[in-house]
């Protein structure tokens, strides 16, 4: 799966945190990714937790609201961050858990996209986030 990933966004390892995209529709991008040993590098932030950091998972839901965007061939070309409107944390999430990003399209254009998803590990919602990504190429 993450070789499809790596068709529809321009992010590779060691900073590609999409797994899998598992439904899509044009209100609804679910995806999942782990962070693994494979991810060792970013296990200082937090090591007696275990962790993952925050932006991280920021930029996890964003990839997978970018690489539902790109499948669903809602738009075509390079888009990158403009703003995150809010980011909000309830819980952690440790290495190894699988994170669950459930994105809604909340506006879609040619030059910009608007989303807004949750996260959840364990079924348990550790996050939610709202953000906006605009075409650079």
């Amino acid at each position: 799966m993450v070789k499809e990933i790596e068709t529809l966004i321009p992010h590779r390892n060691p900073f590609l945190y999409v797994d899998k995209l598992c439904t899509l529709s044009r209100e609804e991008i679910i995806g999942t990714t782990t962070f693994s040993e494979a991810n060792e590098f970013l296990t200082g932030s937090f090591p007696e937790f275990n962790y993952v950091p925050g932006v991280i998972l920021i930029e996890a839901m964003a990839q997978c609201g970018g690489a539902g965007i790109k499948k669903l061939g809602l738009a075509e070309g390079l888009f990158g961050f403009a703003n995150i409107e809010a980011a909000n944390f309830y819980r952690g999430v440790q290495y190894g858990d699988i994170f669950k990003m459930v994105i809604k399209n909340i506006k879609v254009t040619d030059k910009y996209f608007k989303q807004s998803g949750t996260g959840f590990a364990s079924d348990i919602p550790c996050m939610d986030l709202t953000w906006t990504c605009v075409k650079f190429q």
